[in-house]
């Protein structure tokens, strides 16, 4: 059992009550606990050693990771970050230092953003470190996005460049959150994600919560330096597009808008945000699957991202 299937066996089993918005299934539970007009934003994650980074990676990147990896959940709703608690678990034998500089790291990127980091839980586990954190933020009653809503016809939007994330950018990147934010208010988002599976699973899943299918256009898509570095020196039979569907861990933002909102968007956008890149990499269909589209035609893709026991 993968951890796509685990996860639809478990969620039947989750209880709920009046203050759920939205729970199991979209990048945070949104929470209606009495803000005037907005909601509250609710979202944990985990890194652990061996998975999420190696065992000799800067401690100072780790930490930011950690905490990104909650923020660029945050970014995806369109949300406000306000606070992070942090569960530690560390093994046998573990170095206070390497420990201190986890938390500088998350302390630099918490500042940027204040984000308060308000204390948490250490415990001990076996062989490796793992670090859980968990944030909440707000966001208004009126742009949250989700990941539903997706509609026939909609364009197909991701910021940054894809692929190569074991690199090094899986340590370093930037939580879409001013972009993010910036969205919601200017325009309607009808679906979003952030990119942590890769392109390929990631946009299955507004696929799914939407009934529809997708299709991409392959000379679109922006593959990043470090993906083209990688196919050309380490694997030549790997081409960079497929880095860029199927790496993962890129934590840019996936988005759909309605295709009159197309080059309107894309014309503030450079305007708002010029050293970050957007890129309409294809449409929403009635057809289901995912589809590769090039000069030739289009073709079904099934190829997927990381999926975790798989």
């Amino acid at each position: 059992m993968n951890e796509l299937e685990l996860i639809r066996k478990l969620t039947p089993l989750l209880p709920t009550n009046d203050q759920v918005v939205a729970g199991a299934g979209d990048d945070c539970a949104v929470l209606d606990v009495g803000l005037a007009n907005q909601w509250l934003l609710f979202k944990t994650d985990s890194i652990v050693e061996g998975i999420h980074f190696e065992k000799n990676a800067p401690p100072e990147k780790v930490g930011h990771k950690a905490l990104a990896r909650a923020l660029s959940d945050i970014a995806a709703m369109g949300g406000i970050p306000t606070s992070a608690l942090v569960t530690l678990a560390l093994p046998a034998g573990f170095d206070p230092d390497y420990v201190e500089k986890i938390y500088l790291g998350m302390a630099t990127l918490a500042r940027r953003f204040n984000v308060a980091i308000s204390g948490g839980e250490t415990t001990s586990n076996p062989e490796r470190l793992l670090i859980s954190v968990a944030v909440v933020g707000t966001i208004s009653k009126n742009h949250c996005a989700r990941r539903t809503g997706a509609q026939v016809g909609d364009a197909i939007f991701v910021t940054g460049r894809l692929g190569g994330s074991l690199a090094g950018r899986h340590l370093e990147f930037e939580p879409r959150l001013k972009e993010g934010q910036w969205l919601v208010q200017h325009f309607s988002i009808h679906s979003m994600i952030d990119l942590s599976d890769g392109l390929a699973s990631d946009l299955r899943h507004l696929m799914e919560a939407a009934g529809l299918g997708a299709e991409l256009n392959k000379a679109s898509i922006p593959i990043s330096r470090e993906a083209k570095l990688k196919a050309k020196t380490e694997s030549p039979s790997s081409p960079p597009l497929l880095a860029a569907l199927t790496d993962g861990e890129d934590f840019e933002l996936l988005f759909t808008v309605a295709s009159r909102d197309a080059v309107p968007l894309l014309d503030a956008w450079k305007a708002q945000f010029p050293d970050v890149p957007l890129t309409c990499v294809g449409r929403m269909t009635t057809e289901r699957g995912l589809k590769l589209r090039d000069r030739h035609g289009a073709l079904t893709f099934t190829g997927h991202g990381y999926i975790h026991f798989s």
